[in-house]
């Protein structure tokens, strides 16, 4: 199995924020999560290619969701980027990158999301914008998220039961900039074996439309950070533990099928969550 590492593949935020299920009104999600992928020097490319230097990304996620009514929900979405340049991979070459770190925001992202049916199946549609509230760090070549604009509209479906729950989605990440749009499919089957333990196993894909050319600079490129044309197919297991009604964790891994500019490491992503 070849494993995928990507900032896309926050899986246990992403398996509340894509769901087909609203809060009711008045009620809100909390979640704050750690995604660490550290020190990788290779990524997916035809062929693949090695960054200039060992990089490590980490992540603290905050995501929250407020029910505006029983079927209609605010979304809101706060990365924060802690990133390393390490050491360079052939040191007998003369590095066009320095060795730093960067901490700064990711793309921020707003949404709303509305069910629209819900009679055993839930069909719910979903608008987010996430906005070009990124950095970049021309000496190291690190960047913190797109540099652009990206609005994604998604259509969601699930059905749940005392145990078991399953839930799917399409949709597209359309970005300014030059950046290419992309294609978002996916979705995920959880059971319940024991009592507050969900086991959960899910697919993701993102193919790119490869309809821009954007131009990164090189030093940009060397990193593998945030570059056009990102793309996976990721597939994967996570766990969410229920302490209580309202508190519990999450915790996920994944492998992936297929990637293009994105990063050939293990990411591993741990989380906290309350409801209110």
């Amino acid at each position: 199995m070849r494993i995928l590492l990507s900032l896309l593949l926050l899986s246990s935020t992403l398996s509340f924020a894509q769901s087909p299920w609203t809060q009711k009104k008045g009620k809100a999600f909390t979640q704050i999560s750690y995604s660490t992928i550290s020190e990788y020097k290779a990524l997916f490319g035809s062929p693949d290619y090695a960054t200039e230097r060992v990089i490590t990304d980490n992540t603290i996620q905050i995501y929250g969701e407020y029910g505006l009514s029983d079927k209609t929900s605010l979304v809101l979405n706060l990365p924060i980027k802690l990133l390393k340049s390490g050491s360079a991979i052939n040191p007998n070459v003369l590095a066009l990158t320095k060795s730093d770190n960067l901490t700064a925001f990711g793309n921020m992202e707003l949404g709303v999301k509305h069910n629209f049916y819900n009679k055993k199946w839930l069909v719910t549609g979903q608008l987010n914008i996430e906005a070009n509230t990124s950095s970049y760090d021309k000496p190291t070549g690190l960047r913190s998220g797109i540099d652009a604009f990206t609005v994604t509209p998604l259509i969601t479906a699930g059905r749940g039961y005392n145990k078991l729950y399953y839930q799917a989605f399409v949709g597209a990440h359309l970005r300014t900039n030059n950046y290419s749009s992309a294609l978002k499919v996916g979705g995920e089957i959880g059971v319940k074996p024991i009592n507050r333990l969900w086991l959960i196993a899910y697919v993701d894909v993102v193919s790119s439309f490869n309809n821009e050319n954007r131009q990164l600079p090189l030093e940009n490129v060397l990193t593998g950070l945030y570059l056009n044309d990102q793309e996976y197919g990721g597939f994967g297991l996570k766990s969410v533990g229920e302490f209580t009604n309202k508190f519990g964790a999450t915790a996920s891994f994944g492998g992936a099928f297929f990637g293009n500019n994105v990063a050939k490491k293990a990411a591993y992503n741990f989380g906290l969550y309350h409801k209110f």
